[in-house]
């Protein structure tokens, strides 16, 4: 019998996720991989020389934070052990950190003896090389950890003798452990406080929240002051028969939100990423969702009682969407949004 770790719903796509654009001028010809910090002896591998070592094979499942699992999954690539072995940490490397080839310098770490023990540099899944969006011509993969600790574009692994928080887990509060069956999603000391919750309700402008989180507010039956809230960056909220309707919502980010029974009329999405949030019961009437991220975004939901319960999704605009999952898109088929 399969096994989900908690919140975890089952897909059978590869969803793409985090930072969905590679570097544009990133070849297999023009990469390097460099591994130092706190080791003996510093090393460099361009890609014939990294493709020329042996190559192994490992079958895993895949958790992201946004709530997907991909399951049973053979990546080709080399264990970081093998790699360790040749470069000799030195006594006092306590943790790795591992960084991308992107303009944001997008970079994680872990303990050095868990990943050891559950790191990966892949090239290739069930055969195929990575396409270049999943992180192709090399990845990180960690297994035992959120999918966020398996980062894209990988072109230096620094042995270091301190913890360093990566990019998701400083910019979205991700929770350094990311333990999937703990479902350590995020750092709940950075929640949002009550003090903090309450300046954003009142607030005429959102002009601020569009460069500060507000993670884990509860927002039910709040009314905003100005419609436009373009931008803003509100995670894993509560917005339960919150009154919305024809708010701007374009390019937000609203990951994880619950957005259950709100009135969502002519709310304009575009560009939003919604992975993750759950429009159960919502009204999204004549809601626009063009260049939508919805990996894991939920339309309905099935009781433990065993009811269903439906967003109302008439007139609703969704075009160049991304990542919906399987039961998600079947639902919205029937009700004729997605062809």
């Amino acid at each position: 019998m399969k096994q989900l770790p908690p919140g975890q719903v089952e897909t059978l796509k590869f969803p793409l996720v985090g930072e969905k654009e590679p570097p544009a001028d990133l070849t297999t010809e023009q990469w390097q991989l460099d591994i130092d910090g706190a080791v003996k002896t510093p090393l460099s591998l361009n890609y014939q020389q990294f493709m020329a070592l042996p190559q192994k094979e490992i079958k895993t499942d895949i958790h992201c934070v946004t709530s997907w699992s991909l399951l049973g999954q053979t990546f080709s690539g080399i264990p970081l052990a093998d790699l360790l072995e040749r470069v000799v940490p030195q006594n006092d490397a306590e943790f790795v950190r591992f960084v991308a080839y992107s303009d944001r310098n997008h970079d994680t770490s872990l303990p050095l003896d868990f990943a050891r023990e559950n790191c990966w540099l892949v090239h290739s899944i069930n055969g195929q090389p990575l396409t270049p969006n999943h992180g192709y011509p090399l990845r990180l993969l960690t297994l035992k950890k959120y999918f966020y600790k398996s980062l894209k574009w990988l072109r230096r692994i620094e042995l270091i003798r301190e913890d360093r928080l990566g990019y998701w887990e400083i910019n979205s509060a991700y929770h350094n452990e990311a333990d999937p069956w703990q479902e350590q999603r995020f750092d709940l000391s950075q929640l949002s406080s009550k003090e903090e919750v309450s300046a954003f309700k009142e607030a005429d402008d959102y002009q601020r929240y569009r460069k500060q989180v507000l993670l884990g507010a509860n927002l039910s039956n709040w009314q905003p002051r100005s419609k436009n809230m373009q931008g803003v960056l509100l995670k894993s909220c509560r917005f339960r028969n919150a009154k919305l309707a024809d708010v701007d919502f374009r390019q937000a980010n609203l990951t994880l939100g619950k957005f259950w029974g709100a009135d969502l009329r002519e709310t304009n999405f575009s560009g939003a990423d919604l992975e993750g949030a759950d429009f159960s019961g919502a009204d999204l009437r004549n809601a626009t969702m063009q260049k939508v991220a919805l990996s894991s975004t939920r339309f309905f939901r099935e009781t433990k009682a065993g009811k269903r319960i439906e967003a109302n999704v008439e007139g609703l605009r969704l075009s160049n969407y991304q990542g919906l999952l399987e039961d998600q898109e079947a639902f919205l088929r029937e009700k004729g949004v997605v062809e």
